[in-house]
Order: C-alpha cells, then sequence, then structure tokens
C-alpha cells in the first residue's frame, strides 16, 4: 500500500495528481508542516526526516524528494506510461528533467522568491530567467517535456507554472499558459484536485 503524507496547497498536492496518473491504489495522510509564516509545526505522524511533504511510503520503504518520488513511483507502476522504463531512449532525458527540476530549476525559483543572488561560477543552478528561457524552448518545439507523450516530469514543472503562472517568480508567463492549460485539463488532474484536501 502506498500511504502519501501530504499538506494541502503544498508541493505534495501534485503527487496526488501523479498517483491518480499512474492508477497506483493510494491513501493521503494530512501532516501539519512548519510555514513560512511561522504557523504550523512539527507532525510526529510525519515520517519525513524535516518535517516537509511530500513524503511516501510504500510497503514500509519511505521515499521522499519530489523528483525521487516521480522516479519510484514511475517504476513501480509502469503500467500508464507516465515514466519511460529503463532500456527506452526517453530514460536519459525523463531523468535529466527530473533532475534539472531538483537541481536547477527549484533553486533558481527559491533563489529569486528570496531576492537572492545566485553565486555564478560556483552553484550547480542559474538564473530563474535562465532555467525559464530552457524550459520555454523546449516547450514551444513539443507539447511537453518528452515530446509528444506526457510524462511524470510533466507533473513536476506542469504544477509549479500552474502555481506561479500569474505569479512575478515566473519570468514570461504567457510562454506557458499553453502548456499550463494541457496538463491542468487531464483528468487526472481534475480527480486530483477534489482530493487536495484529503
Amino acid at each position: 500500500m502506498l500511504t502519501l503524507y501530504h499538506c494541502p496547497r503544498t508541493r505534495s498536492s501534485r503527487f496526488i495528481w501523479l498517483l491518480e496518473e499512474l492508477g497506483a491504489p493510494y491513501e493521503i495522510k494530512i501532516v501539519n508542516i512548519r510555514r513560512r509564516d511561522g504557523s504550523g509545526a512539527l507532525d510526529p505522524a510525519n515520517p519525513h526526516p524535516h518535517g516537509k511533504v511530500p513524503a511516501l511510503v510504500h510497503d514500509g520503504a519511505l521515499v521522499f524528494e519530489s523528483a525521487a518520488i516521480c522516479a519510484y513511483l514511475t517504476d513501480a507502476f509502469p503500467k500508464n506510461g507516465i515514466g519511460p522504463a529503463v532500456g527506452d531512449a526517453k530514460r536519459g532525458p525523463y531523468l535529466t528533467w527530473l533532475a534539472y527540476y531538483a537541481g536547477v530549476m527549484e533553486p533558481a525559483f527559491v533563489s529569486k522568491a528570496m531576492n537572492a543572488e545566485v553565486p555564478r561560477g560556483s552553484a550547480g543552478w542559474v538564473k530563474a530567467e535562465e532555467a525559464a528561457d530552457y524550459v520555454a524552448k523546449a516547450l514551444s518545439k513539443e507539447p511537453y517535456l518528452l515530446g509528444g507523450k506526457f510524462s511524470a516530469a510533466d507533473v513536476l514543472f506542469g504544477s509549479t507554472f500552474a502555481l506561479f503562472l500569474n505569479s512575478p517568480l515566473l519570468p514570461g508567463p504567457e510562454r506557458f499558459k499553453p502548456y499550463v492549460e494541457r496538463v491542468t485539463a487531464r483528468p487526472a488532474y481534475v480527480r486530483a484536485q477534489g482530493k487536495e484536501n484529503g
């Protein structure tokens, strides 16, 4: 059994979407988290080592960090083809997009949100504008990050762009609107929205 430790309106929401895409049986356990505004608290029911979400427990194994959860779930539940299998020509690009999200894009956006200068030459990420330009260029050629086929990488990027579409944090938001509309029109996304509060 899969258990998703979740707090509404956080990064864990996208994993309800992914689990719906996969057709995997799961349960949601809502936990409390510490919020940026000082509200919330560590929840002893949350297995995440830092009290964050998402955290996933599958048959006793704890998996956390968004990119790791995507790779783990799409390998464990391959039936719907949401993640290319080992040996598939798209496997390398898929893993690259997952790592790019975690190692480049998210730090770039967090740096922008915190108004922190990105240290050039020593950091593994770039400014938010450069990261957004790279993703926008990829999406200008194809409907999804892996070309014509939706994948869990689109869950990561699509959920983030949907969240920031009307925010100054997303450089050139108009470039991402068709992509956001495409991914959020998926039936699994709509079902997930109905399960957001547990």
